[in-house]
């Protein structure tokens, strides 16, 4: 056994919290102004490459490519990191949704892991998509996807809609 030592730096926009501007935006546009540049990713998105590709009302596309860093001890990618991409695809798909001033926090993540993944599996697509959105919760569902379309997770979340600021 050998235990070369690898790294791998990582490197982020200051996370940019202005609640105020976000207030103006609905979901859509807000999500769309990721998607472009024009607002940073979430920090934890350049620690696990994810990136999205398609936003629009009711679903969200990111992309994902899975390497050794992600690796368990088992030599295959880790659950817990194939859930930041299933629930930013969940979430983003609810949040497109949104009007101006309403935001929503995931209460329930549940996923099923359908078949192992490593770096050899090549770029994967987490497709997300609204199921039913009422006015204070809502389901979507995710599927992590290879390039043919293979399915290798499923996720199904629950998310709360939260009022503005100080009406909750």
């Amino acid at each position: 056994m050998t235990n070369r030592k690898r790294s791998r730096t990582v490197t982020w926009a200051e996370p940019v919290i202005d609640a105020e501007g976000i207030s103006r935006m609905s979901g859509l546009e807000l999500l769309r102004a990721v998607k472009d540049g024009r607002t940073p990713p979430p920090p934890v998105w350049s620690l696990v490459d994810l990136r999205l590709m398609e936003i629009d009302e009711g679903r969200a596309v990111f992309e994902i490519q899975f390497a050794e860093y992600h690796y368990s001890r088992f030599g295959r990618v880790q659950g817990g990191i194939e859930c930041p991409a299933l629930d930013a695809a969940t979430g983003y798909a609810v949040h497109s949704t949104l009007p101006a001033g309403l935001g929503y926090t995931t209460l329930e993540l549940k996923v099923n892991y359908i078949r192992p993944i490593t770096s050899e599996t090549g770029l994967m697509r987490c497709v997300g998509s609204v199921i039913h959105r009422g006015s204070r919760v809502a389901l979507a569902e995710a599927k992590m996807l290879d390039r043919k379309g293979l399915l290798y997770a499923h996720a199904i979340a629950t998310c709360l809609i939260l009022e503005p600021t100080g009406k909750d």
